[in-house]
């Protein structure tokens, strides 16, 4: 068995994986209450898959009764230091560094499921089923069972060496591995940075977060309108969000130079995507997981809170050439923070648009304009 798991770590390490971990499956009732908890609070917001069938989370051999242990891997990606622009004067959002490149669901499944193809070489017969940020998978959980991090206070898996910029893997399977090593050591100590430095407060004590009010929620997962008074706290984040990532000091020394047209490219630009236009340019990327009308949304918020009155221009075109309701009742809200002539005479324009929400967008618009 420990020659399986050399020859399992020495393979994930050539698909790429700089953190490999190895845990026996049981339930995982410690974390029941919490989850439970989580869920009746609304922790989960609009995210309902969260809440289907809970009891598969806390034990995969509900999903498969013949699983034994579970490989943990951990994939890096590279985080990247704001390029030093302004980003109101040139009119940019923000794009979590994860997000960057091909859809990391794709590069990291892929490699994960080499890895499970030699188990099956080495013990044939046995079985393998791979997770990668899909199915009713607690992973953060095992990659600290599996002892290759601890759970930090922003609820992700903290590693001295790599920080947290890597993404989880698992493979459950009926071979049977224990853990090697000790439990991970917590090392957050006395450190409060991320709880303290969220711009909307979605992080608490006791490893809680709160999806309504997490900046990444908004601008992915949440489909409809952005709640009005967490729009100007979104900065220029266009979708996910990096700042509790930023802020760890163990995260302190992965930081490179970013290029600013992939991490912040020009609102304007974005705005005026078409559907295949859209397509065209997130066909591989994990953005397209917000879709065009989501992304655009967060772009109109974004364009607002630049508070740069050369994105009116942008944003009254969306409202008079937007086909989607979502992205021009954004753009109405945009508007009005921006302020100016032009900026109300295009709300004026939109008290006659045919959606509810865009007319009651430029109506609150206009009050405060």
């Amino acid at each position: 068995m420990d020659s399986l798991r050399e020859t399992l770590t020495r393979v994930a390490n050539e698909r790429g994986f700089v953190l490999v971990g190895f845990a026996r499956l049981h339930p995982l009732s410690e974390r029941e209450d919490f989850y439970r908890q989580w869920l009746a609070v609304g922790g989960h917001a609009s995210m309902t898959y969260l809440a289907k069938d809970p009891e598969r989370r806390f034990d995969p051999r509900r999903l498969d009764s013949r699983y034994r242990s579970v490989v943990s891997l951990g994939y890096p990606y590279a985080p990247h230091a704001t390029p030093k622009v302004d980003w109101r004067g040139e009119m940019r959002g923000r794009i979590a560094a994860y997000a960057l490149g091909r859809d990391y669901h794709d590069v990291v499944k892929k490699g994960a499921r080499s890895v499970g193809n030699v188990i099956r070489q080495l013990r044939p017969g046995s079985i393998t089923r791979t997770y990668v940020d899909t199915g009713p998978v607690f992973e953060r959980e095992w990659a600290s069972q599996s002892r290759i991090g601890w759970f930090g206070k922003n609820t992700m898996i903290l590693n001295r060496d790599h920080g947290s910029y890597f993404f989880l893997a698992e493979i459950f399977t009926d071979v049977e591995f224990e853990a090697t090593t000790e439990p991970y050591r917590e090392h957050c100590g006395t450190c409060r940075r991320c709880l303290d430095l969220c711009p909307t407060g979605a992080l608490a004590d006791g490893y809680v977060m709160r999806s309504d009010l997490c900046i990444s929620y908004q601008t992915i997962e949440n489909r409809g309108a952005i709640p009005r008074e967490l729009r100007s706290k979104l900065g220029n984040w266009i979708f996910g969000c990096d700042i509790c990532n930023a802020v760890c000091p163990w995260n302190d020394e992965h930081a490179a130079d970013g290029n600013a047209d992939d991490l912040l490219p020009l609102l304007p630009e974005l705005l005026a995507l078409s559907d295949e236009e859209f397509g065209l340019r997130f066909t591989v990327s994990a953005v397209k997981r917000a879709k065009r009308r989501g992304l655009l949304r967060n772009v109109a918020v974004v364009l607002g809170n630049t508070g740069n009155p050369e994105a009116v221009a942008p944003l009254a075109r969306s409202i008079e050439a937007e086909s989607e309701p979502l992205i021009r009742s954004h753009a109405a809200w945009a508007l009005g923070q921006i302020g100016g002539s032009a900026a109300r005479r295009a709300l004026e324009r939109a008290l006659r648009d045919h959606d509810t929400a865009v007319r009651r967008e430029a109506t609150a618009a206009l009050e405060t304009n």
